[in-house]
């Protein structure tokens, strides 16, 4: 539901994300407590590895509304159409690409990508529309109240596209926001924390139907491939914790049960979360002997991962942050922007010098069984890991 009246207007939550990530914080707690387990004891190698799916950022995001509509399990290909016409309406305006992501997570939400009449507004059903909605009056893919147009305006895919991005851009630092908060001031829904669990699968639409366009970063003006590296966000909503080079790689023949890759910088470099989301675990992690020495620089062999930070993201991703040179500067619960410092490089743990030991676990699993290899995933989020292949 959306209502443009500025008296009806709803506060929108400062934390909104927190909420939306509940349910899987929840069967975190409810399986075993994932706080309470030293990494120390979370070692293994029999974890399968799962590679994220992703397209080629091809530089031409030309999209076609009339073409064959790629294959998305979750959606047949009538919403696909009407994600496209969204993307292109925002092409047209000259919206960033990150505008498309939260305008498809947006109808994601409130239509299921479909172009809805309602059963309390007669005139509704008289227009060619994909399926029925009683959410007040309430019309079309954004669902969009009587304030916003005609009802024949609110069911034009386009109109309607159009009336979301000119609210949207109009916000103070739109593309710097979470989604979810940016989409409830857009809005104004009576569930402002529902648009996260969306932005996933928005961006992989985006890049199916745009030439890989969620995998680009806004640098001086213009949509860049692949290059949300030195604190740019991609429009996926992700970005590279630090500019290093990756090391030490991922599960090798080595360091069969090295779960995540070592990123070479110098001490004190700034590590910012990848994407938004809500702090799991930050503290000091005990070495193979039980002792929480972390304000000194470790050594091999010692165990541990020093100062560390888990953060739990949409769709059940956690990402992990380790061996920061003191404590991090977030607390566990506290909801974090993509791209804000968490924390700064050290050696603290089981390191030989400084970098960052960074992971990804999917299913809100902080368990080596659950790890993924960072390198393919990042990079599918147009924020690769320098110096990785």
């Amino acid at each position: 539901m959306t209502d443009a009246n500025p008296s009806r207007r709803r506060p929108v939550r400062i934390g909104a994300l927190a909420a939306a990530l509940t349910a899987t914080l929840a069967f975190l707690c409810c399986t075993g407590g994932a706080g309470a387990f030293f990494l120390t004891e979370l070692g293994g190698d029999a974890a399968e590895q799962i590679t994220p799916a992703s397209l080629e950022c091809t530089g031409d995001f030309t999209v076609e509304v009339t073409g064959k509509m790629p294959r998305i399990p979750q959606y047949g290909e009538r919403q696909l159409r009407n994600a496209a016409v969204i993307i292109k309406v925002g092409q047209d305006m000259k919206v960033p690409a990150r505008g498309w992501v939260i305008a498809v997570a947006t109808a994601m939400q409130e239509s299921r990508l479909l172009n809805l009449a309602n059963r309390t507004v007669a005139e509704s059903q008289d227009i060619p529309h994909e399926g029925v909605g009683a959410d007040h009056d309430s019309v079309g893919l954004f669902q969009q109240r009587a304030s916003w147009g005609t009802v024949a305006q609110r069911m034009n895919p386009e109109y309607a596209s159009r009336k979301f991005y000119e609210k949207l851009v109009d916000l103070p630092d739109w593309q710097k926001l979470p989604l979810t908060v940016a989409a409830q001031r857009v809005q104004i829904s009576a569930f402002p924390d529902a648009y996260a669990k969306h932005e996933e699968l928005a961006a992989r639409i985006v890049d199916a139907l745009a030439g890989g366009a969620a995998r680009t970063a806004l640098i001086a003006g213009q949509e860049v491939c692949d290059a949300a590296a030195s604190g740019e966000i991609a429009a996926s909503g992700w970005t590279a914790p630090i500019p290093g080079g990756v090391g030490s790689g991922f599960r090798t023949a080595s360091r069969p049960g090295h779960n995540g890759v070592d990123i070479a910088a110098p001490k004190g470099t700034l590590i910012r979360v990848a994407a938004t989301g809500r702090v799991l675990v930050s503290r000091c992690d005990p070495d193979w002997r039980g002792r929480l020495s972390c304000d000194v620089d470790g050594w091999p062999n010692k165990g541990g991962c020093g100062w560390f930070v888990d953060v739990l993201h949409a769709q059940g991703i956690v990402t992990r942050y380790c061996h920061m040179v003191s404590r991090p500067r977030v607390a566990a619960g506290e909801t974090v922007e993509a791209g804000q410092v968490i924390g700064e490089v050290g050696s603290s743990g089981n390191s030989s010098g400084p970098h960052l030991h960074f992971e990804v676990h999917t299913d809100g699993d902080r368990s080596s069984r659950s790890a993924i290899d960072p390198v393919p995933f990042m990079r599918s989020k147009g924020a690769p890991l320098k110096g990785a292949e």
